[in-house]
Protein backbone atom coordinates (compact mmCIF):
# COMPACT_ATOMS: atom_id res chain seq x y z
CA UNK A 1 0.00 0.00 0.00
CA UNK A 2 1.07 3.85 -0.47
CA UNK A 3 0.21 5.93 2.35
CA UNK A 4 -1.29 9.32 1.57
CA UNK A 5 -2.65 9.52 5.04
CA UNK A 6 -2.83 13.08 6.10
CA UNK A 7 -2.64 13.89 2.50
CA UNK A 8 -5.72 16.15 1.69
CA UNK A 9 -6.32 15.83 -2.20
CA UNK A 10 -8.54 17.26 -4.98
CA UNK A 11 -10.36 15.53 -7.71
CA UNK A 12 -12.29 17.39 -10.61
CA UNK A 13 -14.38 14.97 -12.81
CA UNK A 14 -14.37 12.55 -9.86
CA UNK A 15 -17.80 11.28 -9.98
CA UNK A 16 -17.29 8.75 -12.72
CA UNK A 17 -15.13 6.63 -14.97
CA UNK A 18 -11.64 7.11 -13.95
CA UNK A 19 -11.75 9.78 -11.93
CA UNK A 20 -14.41 7.97 -9.43
CA UNK A 21 -11.88 5.09 -9.47
CA UNK A 22 -9.08 7.85 -8.34
CA UNK A 23 -11.42 9.23 -5.55
CA UNK A 24 -11.70 5.61 -4.77
CA UNK A 25 -8.03 4.37 -4.76
CA UNK A 26 -6.71 7.61 -2.89
CA UNK A 27 -8.84 7.03 -0.49
CA UNK A 28 -8.14 3.28 0.13
CA UNK A 29 -4.79 4.67 0.48
CA UNK A 30 -5.60 6.98 3.60
CA UNK A 31 -5.56 10.41 1.83
CA UNK A 32 -8.42 12.48 2.59
CA UNK A 33 -10.34 13.52 -0.88
CA UNK A 34 -12.83 16.09 -1.96
CA UNK A 35 -14.12 15.40 -5.39
CA UNK A 36 -15.70 17.95 -7.80
CA UNK A 37 -18.26 17.13 -10.59
CA UNK A 38 -20.27 19.32 -13.17
CA UNK A 39 -23.69 18.87 -11.35
CA UNK A 40 -24.70 18.72 -7.78
CA UNK A 41 -26.92 15.97 -8.25
CA UNK A 42 -24.03 13.50 -9.57
CA UNK A 43 -21.51 14.63 -6.45
CA UNK A 44 -24.10 13.71 -4.20
CA UNK A 45 -24.36 10.36 -5.95
CA UNK A 46 -20.73 9.62 -6.00
CA UNK A 47 -20.61 10.86 -2.24
CA UNK A 48 -23.36 8.20 -1.53
CA UNK A 49 -21.91 5.48 -3.48
CA UNK A 50 -18.62 5.97 -1.86
CA UNK A 51 -20.03 6.52 1.74
CA UNK A 52 -22.05 2.60 1.08
CA UNK A 53 -18.72 0.68 0.87
CA UNK A 54 -17.44 3.18 4.11
CA UNK A 55 -15.52 5.52 2.62
CA UNK A 56 -16.27 9.27 3.69
CA UNK A 57 -15.68 11.94 0.87
CA UNK A 58 -17.03 15.53 0.52
CA UNK A 59 -18.12 17.10 -3.22
CA UNK A 60 -18.50 20.05 -4.29
CA UNK A 61 -19.69 21.16 -7.87
CA UNK A 62 -18.26 24.51 -9.08
CA UNK A 63 -18.32 26.26 -12.17
CA UNK A 64 -14.94 25.29 -13.09
CA UNK A 65 -14.71 27.47 -16.19
CA UNK A 66 -15.31 30.83 -13.96
CA UNK A 67 -11.93 31.34 -11.48
CA UNK A 68 -14.13 33.23 -8.98
CA UNK A 69 -16.51 30.31 -7.88
CA UNK A 70 -13.23 27.84 -8.14
CA UNK A 71 -11.64 30.03 -6.02
CA UNK A 72 -13.96 30.46 -3.37
CA UNK A 73 -14.26 26.64 -3.14
CA UNK A 74 -10.30 26.09 -2.83
CA UNK A 75 -10.56 28.94 -0.12
CA UNK A 76 -13.52 27.14 1.51
CA UNK A 77 -11.52 23.72 1.30
CA UNK A 78 -7.87 25.48 2.52
CA UNK A 79 -10.29 26.40 5.56
CA UNK A 80 -11.85 23.40 6.89
CA UNK A 81 -8.54 21.14 6.31
CA UNK A 82 -5.60 23.80 6.68
CA UNK A 83 -3.79 22.86 3.81
CA UNK A 84 -4.04 21.19 -0.25
CA UNK A 85 -1.47 18.47 -0.88
CA UNK A 86 -2.43 17.33 -3.83
CA UNK A 87 -4.74 18.24 -7.05
CA UNK A 88 -5.84 15.64 -9.78
CA UNK A 89 -7.55 17.46 -13.06
CA UNK A 90 -9.36 15.09 -14.62
CA UNK A 91 -12.73 17.08 -15.57
CA UNK A 92 -12.49 17.25 -19.32
CA UNK A 93 -14.39 16.42 -22.54
CA UNK A 94 -13.97 14.94 -25.44
CA UNK A 95 -15.80 15.34 -29.33
CA UNK A 96 -15.44 13.34 -32.84
CA UNK A 97 -16.66 15.33 -35.41
CA UNK A 98 -15.08 16.77 -38.78
CA UNK A 99 -13.58 19.76 -38.66
CA UNK A 100 -16.30 21.24 -41.23
CA UNK A 101 -18.89 19.60 -38.52
CA UNK A 102 -17.21 21.41 -35.56
CA UNK A 103 -18.73 24.88 -34.69
CA UNK A 104 -16.55 27.57 -32.77
CA UNK A 105 -18.56 27.14 -30.10
CA UNK A 106 -18.05 23.35 -30.13
CA UNK A 107 -14.16 23.95 -30.07
CA UNK A 108 -14.82 26.70 -27.19
CA UNK A 109 -16.19 24.48 -24.97
CA UNK A 110 -13.76 21.77 -25.09
CA UNK A 111 -10.67 24.18 -24.48
CA UNK A 112 -12.77 25.51 -21.68
CA UNK A 113 -13.22 22.26 -19.97
CA UNK A 114 -10.27 20.66 -20.69
CA UNK A 115 -7.69 23.64 -20.36
CA UNK A 116 -9.09 27.24 -19.05
CA UNK A 117 -10.55 25.05 -16.08
CA UNK A 118 -7.26 23.21 -15.30
CA UNK A 119 -5.61 26.52 -15.40
CA UNK A 120 -8.38 27.78 -12.93
CA UNK A 121 -7.87 25.25 -10.01
CA UNK A 122 -4.72 25.31 -10.51
CA UNK A 123 -4.11 29.36 -10.21
CA UNK A 124 -6.31 28.79 -6.66
CA UNK A 125 -4.42 26.32 -5.35
CA UNK A 126 -0.71 26.80 -6.01
CA UNK A 127 -0.72 29.96 -3.21
CA UNK A 128 -1.37 27.15 -0.68
CA UNK A 129 1.32 24.61 -1.96
CA UNK A 130 3.68 27.60 -2.02
CA UNK A 131 2.69 27.96 1.45
CA UNK A 132 3.61 24.85 2.23
CA UNK A 133 6.68 24.62 -0.07
CA UNK A 134 5.17 21.18 -1.08
CA UNK A 135 2.15 19.89 -3.72
CA UNK A 136 1.47 17.52 -6.24
CA UNK A 137 -0.57 18.20 -9.39
CA UNK A 138 -1.63 15.79 -11.72
CA UNK A 139 -3.23 16.16 -14.54
CA UNK A 140 -5.28 14.09 -16.68
CA UNK A 141 -4.02 13.92 -20.70
CA UNK A 142 -4.22 11.71 -23.02
CA UNK A 143 -3.09 9.13 -25.90
CA UNK A 144 -3.98 11.29 -28.60
CA UNK A 145 -2.21 13.96 -27.12
CA UNK A 146 0.46 12.10 -28.50
CA UNK A 147 -0.09 11.31 -31.98
CA UNK A 148 -3.42 12.87 -32.68
CA UNK A 149 -6.91 11.36 -33.58
CA UNK A 150 -8.35 11.16 -36.52
CA UNK A 151 -11.52 13.29 -36.14
CA UNK A 152 -12.84 16.24 -33.13
CA UNK A 153 -9.65 17.90 -33.39
CA UNK A 154 -10.24 20.11 -30.66
CA UNK A 155 -10.07 17.05 -27.76
CA UNK A 156 -6.56 16.55 -29.14
CA UNK A 157 -5.66 20.27 -29.32
CA UNK A 158 -6.89 20.51 -25.80
CA UNK A 159 -4.79 17.48 -24.84
CA UNK A 160 -1.16 19.15 -26.65
CA UNK A 161 -1.85 22.06 -24.48
CA UNK A 162 -2.19 19.91 -21.22
CA UNK A 163 0.99 18.57 -22.01
CA UNK A 164 2.67 22.09 -22.65
CA UNK A 165 0.89 23.54 -19.33
CA UNK A 166 2.12 20.39 -17.33
CA UNK A 167 5.82 20.55 -18.28
CA UNK A 168 6.25 24.65 -18.16
CA UNK A 169 4.31 24.78 -14.94
CA UNK A 170 6.86 21.85 -13.81
CA UNK A 171 9.69 23.96 -14.16
CA UNK A 172 7.97 27.03 -12.71
CA UNK A 173 6.77 25.25 -10.00
CA UNK A 174 9.93 22.95 -8.86
CA UNK A 175 11.35 25.54 -6.46
CA UNK A 176 8.88 25.29 -4.49
CA UNK A 177 8.88 21.74 -4.42
CA UNK A 178 5.52 21.12 -6.26
CA UNK A 179 5.54 18.53 -8.84
CA UNK A 180 3.86 18.85 -11.87
CA UNK A 181 2.86 15.49 -14.04
CA UNK A 182 0.47 14.32 -16.64
CA UNK A 183 -1.29 10.83 -17.10
CA UNK A 184 -2.08 9.86 -20.82
CA UNK A 185 -4.97 6.94 -20.51
CA UNK A 186 -5.20 4.25 -23.36
CA UNK A 187 -8.48 2.33 -24.07
CA UNK A 188 -10.28 2.50 -20.75
CA UNK A 189 -13.35 0.33 -19.70
CA UNK A 190 -15.49 3.20 -18.47
CA UNK A 191 -19.27 3.01 -18.72
CA UNK A 192 -19.02 4.51 -22.61
CA UNK A 193 -16.83 1.67 -23.53
CA UNK A 194 -17.94 -1.60 -21.28
CA UNK A 195 -21.44 -0.51 -23.51
CA UNK A 196 -19.78 -0.72 -27.23
CA UNK A 197 -20.56 -4.04 -28.85
CA UNK A 198 -17.88 -6.63 -28.96
CA UNK A 199 -17.83 -6.43 -32.79
CA UNK A 200 -16.23 -2.79 -32.03
CA UNK A 201 -14.36 -3.65 -29.35
CA UNK A 202 -12.87 -6.59 -30.60
CA UNK A 203 -10.79 -4.64 -33.21
CA UNK A 204 -9.29 -2.36 -30.35
CA UNK A 205 -8.49 -5.20 -28.60
CA UNK A 206 -6.28 -6.10 -31.31
CA UNK A 207 -4.45 -2.85 -31.35
CA UNK A 208 -3.23 -2.99 -27.63
CA UNK A 209 0.05 -5.20 -27.82
CA UNK A 210 -0.52 -6.08 -23.79
CA UNK A 211 -3.97 -7.61 -25.50
CA UNK A 212 -7.05 -6.02 -23.37
CA UNK A 213 -8.27 -2.40 -22.51
CA UNK A 214 -7.03 -0.88 -19.15
CA UNK A 215 -9.58 -1.06 -16.37
CA UNK A 216 -9.97 2.26 -14.38
CA UNK A 217 -7.80 1.02 -11.27
CA UNK A 218 -5.04 0.66 -13.93
CA UNK A 219 -5.21 4.49 -14.51
CA UNK A 220 -6.32 5.56 -11.02
CA UNK A 221 -2.75 3.14 -10.01
CA UNK A 222 -0.66 5.61 -11.90
CA UNK A 223 -2.01 8.55 -10.62
CA UNK A 224 -1.54 6.66 -7.27
CA UNK A 225 2.22 6.59 -7.64
CA UNK A 226 2.29 10.09 -8.93
CA UNK A 227 0.78 11.62 -6.23
CA UNK A 228 2.63 9.35 -3.68
CA UNK A 229 6.41 10.33 -1.87
CA UNK A 230 7.51 7.21 -4.56
CA UNK A 231 7.50 9.84 -7.15
CA UNK A 232 9.32 12.46 -5.41
CA UNK A 233 11.67 12.68 -7.96
CA UNK A 234 9.79 12.70 -10.89
CA UNK A 235 8.31 16.38 -12.67
CA UNK A 236 7.42 17.53 -16.00
CA UNK A 237 6.28 13.94 -17.04
CA UNK A 238 3.58 12.44 -19.41
CA UNK A 239 3.05 8.95 -18.28
CA UNK A 240 1.31 7.25 -21.06
CA UNK A 241 -1.07 3.87 -19.72
CA UNK A 242 -1.98 2.77 -22.97
CA UNK A 243 -0.85 -1.37 -22.80
CA UNK A 244 1.92 0.27 -25.61
CA UNK A 245 -1.03 0.77 -27.72
CA UNK A 246 1.01 4.14 -29.61
CA UNK A 247 1.30 4.77 -33.27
Amino acid sequence: MIDLENKVAIVTGGTRGIGFEIVRTFLENNAQVILFGSKKETVEKAVLALSKEGKKVKGYAPNLSNYEDVKQVMDEIHKEYGHIDILVNNAGIAADKKIEETTSEDFKNIMDLNVTAMFHTIKAVVPYMKEENQGVILNTSSMVSIYGQPSGVGYPASKFAVNGLTLSLARELAPFHIRVNAVSPGITKTDMIAALPDNVIAPLIRTIPLGRIAEPKDIANAFLFLASDMASYITGVNLPVDGAARN
